[in-house]
C-alpha cells in the first residue's frame, strides 16, 4: 500500500541543523544525500542551496524512492536514485555526476519503516519475518535462518547487538523456527523474551531491542554497506568537499571513524620508525573527530536522537 505524503511528518530528521551545517560550506555545490529515507535532511539542504546548487538522493527503500520522486517533481535541482549506498559510484556514473562538494548518511532504520508492519522491522508491530531494506531483492529473514546454524546465529547477535545472551537467544530462536513456531515478529519477541534470564527482561530497553538489531543488520549487510559507501564517498569529493555521517550504533560509529582515519593518518611505517618512509599522505581531515550530539531539546522531542553521533571530515586532495 502506497505510503501517504503525510507520513513523512512522521519521521524528524536528527541532528539537523548541525549536519547541513557540516555539510554545505557551498550554496552553489553539487551534494549528495546517500540515505534518503523520507528527505528530511534532504528538503533542508535544498533550502540551504542557491537555485545553481544540485541534490541527488540515493536509497535501496522503493517507498523512500517514490518520496523522492514527489520531492523530484517539485524541486528541479533534486533527482533520486534507486541504490544502496554502496553503489555510490555507479549511481554518480548513472546520472552523470563527477566529484561533489558534500556527500551525507544518516544510518540506521527509519522511523517509517519501523511503523511499516509489513517490513518486519520491529517487535512493537506484528508483522511476517522479513526485515530487508529493499523488500524487491534478496531473502527475507524468514529464509535466511533456515541456513544458520546456532554458533552462527549467536556471532550475528554479538556482533551487530552486543547480546550477552546470544547463545541461549539463538538456541532458542533456532528451535522455535524449527518446530514451526515462529514465523511473525511477535513471535521472535516472544522466544528472544523468554530465553533471557528472568532478572534481564525488565528494566531498561525492551530485552529484543538488541535481537532486532542484529538481524536487521546482518539481513541487510549493512556494515559491508557502509565500508563500500564511505569508501566510495571519499573518492567521489572535490577537494575541499565535506563528509558528514551520521550513526546510531557502536559498531558503525567505529568503522565510521576508523575509515576515515585511515585517510587522515595514512602512514603504514612501524611505530617505532623515527621517520615516515611509506610516503602516503593524508587525503581527509577531520572537522568534527568527536562526535556530535543531540542537544537535550532535541532529545526530549525526539528520544531517537540520543544514540545519535555525528562525525564530519573534508577532503584535501
Amino acid at each position: 500500500m502506497a505510503r501517504r505524503s503525510s507520513d513523512v511528518g512522521r519521521h524528524a530528521p536528527v541532528l539537523l541543523t548541525p549536519f547541513i551545517d557540516a555539510l554545505c560550506p557551498a550554496p552553489d555545490g553539487c551534494y549528495v544525500d546517500a540515505t534518503f529515507g523520507r528527505g528530511g535532511h534532504a528538503r533542508a539542504l535544498l533550502e540551504r542551496l542557491s537555485p545553481a546548487g544540485r541534490l541527488i538522493g540515493l536509497d535501496r527503500d522503493a517507498e523512500a524512492v517514490r518520496e523522492g520522486e514527489r520531492l523530484a517533481a517539485q524541486d528541479g535541482r533534486f533527482c533520486i536514485r534507486h541504490a544502496a549506498f554502496a553503489d555510490l559510484d555507479a549511481a554518480l556514473d548513472e546520472a552523470g555526476w563527477g566529484q561533489v562538494h558534500g556527500i551525507g548518511f544518516d544510518l540506521g532504520v527509519s522511523s517509517p519503516q519501523l511503523d511499516d508492519a509489513g517490513r518486519g522491522f520491529s517487535f512493537s508491530h506484528d508483522g511476517p519475518l522479513d526485515m530487508r531494506m529493499d523488500a524487491n531483492s534478496g531473502q527475507p529473514l524468514s529464509e535466511r535462518l533456515a541456513r544458520l546454524s546456532e554458533r552462527d546465529l549467536a556471532d550475528i547477535l554479538r556482533r551487530y547487538g552486543n547480546e550477552r545472551y546470544a547463545g541461549r537467544i539463538a538456541r532458542s530462536i533456532l528451535n522455535a523456527y524449527a518446530e514451526g513456531k515462529m514465523t511473525r515478529t511477535s513471535e521472535l519477541e516472544n522466544v528472544v523474551f523468554h530465553a533471557m534470564p528472568r532478572q534481564s527482561r525488565f528494566g531498561g530497553a525492551h530485552p529484543a531491542t538488541r535481537t532486532f538489531q542484529a538481524l536487521r543488520m546482518w539481513i541487510n549487510d549493512e556494515m559491508g554497506q557502509l565500508e563500500a559507501g564511505i569508501t566510495a564517498a571519499m573518492q567521489r569529493l572535490l577537494p575541499g568537499g565535506r563528509l558528514a555521517v551520521i550513526s546510531f550504533h557502536s559498531g558503525e560509529d567505529r568503522k565510521v571513524r576508523d575509515l576515515i582515519e585511515e585517510q587522515v593518518r595514512p602512514c603504514t611505517c612501524p611505530p617505532d620508525f623515527p621517520i615516515c618512509v611509506c610516503g602516503r599522505v593524508a587525503s581527509m581531515r577531520w572537522v568534527q573527530k568527536k562526535p556530535i550530539r543531540a542537544s537535550e531539546a532535541e532529545m526530549v522531542e525526539n528520544p531517537r536522537s540520543r544514540s545519535a553521533l555525528l562525525r564530519v571530515a573534508e577532503k584535501l586532495s
